[in-house]
């Protein structure tokens, strides 16, 4: 009889482990909720790229889904709803207007982990994820700079808001470091993806004299629209030359691939906390793509140049003085603009034309 019992008990403890086996296997699951149409270029196409990027360096360990074209508010709080409650260990939402309703959800799911991207308000189970998009702006702005003619740019912008703002003074200042005659004009369209509009928008500045053109929204419409009209243009979020071939002369390109993976891994290992990520060129979040062949090599050399100052800290493009667009001095000379005056910059610098919408 003792035996038996024995014999019962190694049989428990052997389905024991079997199942702690089983569930340690289980695959973290990763959900991703997107803004825009995944496409082949910009902001929503960069994010999944990194979201393939984490799959093949975690393999088995996770299983990812996303849901594209999730408009803010209301929508986007049921879609990241659903995801916590089919049982989702991770949330990545992917745009700024997520950010109170990742917060409302994660209040309801305290075991689930939330990464909002290019907000400011986190949680217990919420962290902020953001590129430094303005070390990129800077160095296509030297080359913007270098290239016009018309010392007149044109910039397809999306909400008024810090990061947005940010992105127009940054490539202003790249502009007038190297030619104090530019000017750039801003045109905003209210949305993060609307071709349409973002196409007139790229028109309109081209009529007002912008020989190069840009935008922070997340179509190819503008790229496009150069390529057509004959001027020079900047992409953003993804190298954009395929439909810019001659117009492109480069493009601010955003990498979360590293990011996810490190996120994904944390979860996995049971020590992710939350936290606000900010990186930039130093830590592969931002890059710049190939010279269009336009740009000849000695503006090629000054960006690259730049690109080497900003990543080692030798530069920062808004190291002071930093003066606003009606002269008066907001950083002094001698010290750069801090990380929390970046995340409420709310005016535009020397260089921008009109008045920055409230």
């Amino acid at each position: 009889m003792k035996k038996l019992k024995n014999l019962a008990a190694a049989t428990l403890v052997a389905a024991g482990l079997a199942t702690a086996g089983a569930a340690a296997a289980e695959p973290l699951k990763i959900g991703f909720v997107y803004v825009s149409p995944i496409g082949d270029a910009g902001w929503t196409y960069q994010h999944d790229q990194g979201r393939l990027q984490m799959e093949e360096a975690l393999g088995d360990k996770v299983q990812t889904k996303y849901i594209e074209s999730v408009p803010e508010g209301g929508e986007s709080q049921r879609v990241i709803r659903q995801f916590a409650a089919d049982g989702y260990d991770l949330v990545f939402t992917t745009s700024f207007g997520y950010m109170n309703p990742t917060l409302k959800v994660a209040k309801r799911f305290p075991k689930v982990a939330f990464e909002h991207a290019t907000g400011y308000k986190r949680a217990k189970n919420v962290g902020t994820y953001v590129a430094r998009f303005y070390e990129g702006r800077y160095l296509a702005g030297i080359a913007a700079g270098k290239m016009t003619e018309s010392n007149v740019a044109g910039y397809v912008a999306a909400f008024p808001i810090p990061e947005v703002v940010r992105g127009i003074n940054a490539f202003a200042r790249g502009m007038r470091s190297v030619n104090p005659q530019a000017e750039v004009k801003v045109i905003w369209v209210n949305s993060w993806f609307d071709p349409g509009r973002e196409r007139e928008a790229a028109d309109a500045l081209i009529a007002q004299g912008a020989d190069v053109v840009t935008h922070h929204t997340d179509s190819t419409a503008a790229v496009q629209v150069a390529e057509e009209k004959g001027v020079m243009a900047v992409g953003y979020h993804s190298d954009m030359s395929k439909y810019g071939p001659n117009a492109q002369i480069t493009a601010v390109t955003h990498h979360w691939g590293e990011h996810y993976t490190a996120a994904a891994q944390a979860v996995i290992d049971g020590s992710w906390e939350s936290r606000e990520v900010w990186g930039g060129i130093a830590q592969g979040m931002i890059d710049i793509a190939a010279f269009g062949p336009s740009v000849p090599q000695d503006v090629q050399d000054m960006v690259m140049a730049a690109k080497q100052a900003i990543r080692q800290g030798e530069m920062h493009p808004f190291d002071g003085p930093v003066l606003d667009q009606d002269g008066n001095e907001t950083i002094p000379e001698g010290r750069a603009m801090s990380d929390a005056e970046l995340a409420k910059m709310d005016y535009y610098v020397q260089g921008v034309q009109g008045k920055l919408p409230k």
